[in-house]
């Protein structure tokens, strides 16, 4: 009795402080959890069996892209906004600055443990070894001038090849002119890929696996080109530009917030590429198989050791000011702390989540669970 009437008051004194009635603040029983569709699986698997073991409700969760989940997070305090997110990068400080425009004043950053960004395709297929630059050359919107041996333009300014000229004869490339990607096999761009059509299914912009993509992936391809890298360094916003832009003619294709339909689709194809979560390839690992990135297969300990030229950190985000009026959350975060959830023998690690150190771990879990809130994001 004593719980229910210090729960209600809780409640009531938080309403107080939200601006929302009382019975606004008493109308949900359950933690609402958004955000990263790659963080989805874990924050699933945490949210079920918090629910069959601890006596509160099972949270409802939904896989809205980390950019969405951002936005929903950020968008206010008060119970018809949700109380937790998951996130395939770190917030960005335009995300934090939205969260305390909006009252979004303590927030608790938990770094969950690591994920590899994935290139697969159906299981059965030729192995590939993908250059990062080859993966640039292929799904950008625009490249530098192919130019051969001679410095002279393999290529007319719409991308048409010239007279006489072939891929053969590329041998460098020139930043003085930039042209719509010509690309339309792997072996265009290598004889060492296979005469596939590029087909490529990956995240849309709201997505966190995109951004990470794109930073890890595309950017340092791009920088694999000489004069991209020397543009880099002179011309920062010119060269995001350049290098940001995914094809919008077909080799790339956005497909959505949900992985499993990039699963779905290649699992079925002979040839077409997708690109999303390690946890995703892991759970389909019958019927998909990955490439290998300069080298190195996306494998557990090459993910965890950072060895993997794109993997990244996973990470959950908490509005501690709902913890007094949403049953649960600080028990939740317990749950997802825990060396049953997200030690290396946890059960998310059964759902493809790579553990971080055990140093890392018994820092993260102090801080999550004081709730310590977040003083300010760096940009990156």
């Amino acid at each position: 009795m004593k719980l229910s009437v210090l729960s209600c008051v809780s409640a009531a004194v938080l309403a107080v402080s939200l601006g929302v009635s009382h019975a606004e603040a008493q109308s949900r029983d359950s933690i609402r959890i958004v955000g990263s569709s790659t963080v989805f699986p874990f924050t699933t698997a945490t949210a079920e069996n918090f629910g069959s073991t601890s006596g509160f409700r099972t949270p409802v969760v939904e896989a809205t892209g980390t950019g969405g989940g951002m936005n929903l997070f950020c968008a206010g305090v008060g119970l018809r906004h949700p109380d937790i997110t998951g996130a395939s990068r770190r917030m960005l400080p335009t995300e934090f600055e939205l969260c305390r425009r909006n009252g979004v004043t303590a927030i608790t950053e938990v770094p969950i443990g690591f994920d590899g960004i994935v290139v697969a395709r159906a299981s059965g297929s030729p192995d590939v070894d993908f250059e990062r630059r080859e993966l640039f050359l292929a799904l950008a919107a625009s490249i530098p001038m192919p130019v051969d041996a001679a410095g002279e333009p393999v290529f007319s300014a719409s991308g048409e090849m010239l007279p006489g000229k072939d891929f053969n004869n590329v041998a460098a490339y020139s930043c003085d002119a930039f042209i719509p990607n010509p690309h339309r096999l792997w072996s265009d761009i290598s004889n060492d890929l296979p005469a596939d059509r590029i087909e490529v299914l990956g995240p849309p912009p709201t997505s966190g696996t995109r951004d990470s993509w794109i930073e890890l992936g595309i950017h340092p391809g791009a920088r694999q080109i000489e004069c991209l890298n020397a543009l880099a360094d002179s011309d920062e916003d010119r060269f995001e530009e350049v290098a940001s832009r995914m094809r919008e003619d077909g080799p790339w294709i956005d497909s959505g917030e949900n992985d499993n339909v990039i699963v779905q689709t290649i699992a079925n194809s002979g040839t077409a590429f997708g690109v999303f979560g390690y946890s995703y390839l892991e759970q389909n690992a019958d019927r998909l198989t990955a490439a290998a990135v300069e080298g190195v297969a996306p494998e557990y300990d090459d993910i965890s050791e950072g060895v993997y030229p794109i993997a990244r950190s996973m990470f959950v985000y908490v509005k501690n000011q709902h913890v007094a009026a949403v049953p649960g959350i600080a028990e939740w975060v317990e749950e997802l702390t825990s060396e049953d959830a997200f030690g290396p023998f946890g059960y998310l690690a059964d759902r493809g989540l790579v553990a971080l150190p055990e140093g890392e771990r018994d820092a993260v879990r102090e801080q999550a669970r004081s709730l310590t809130p977040m003083e300010g994001v760096e940009a990156h």
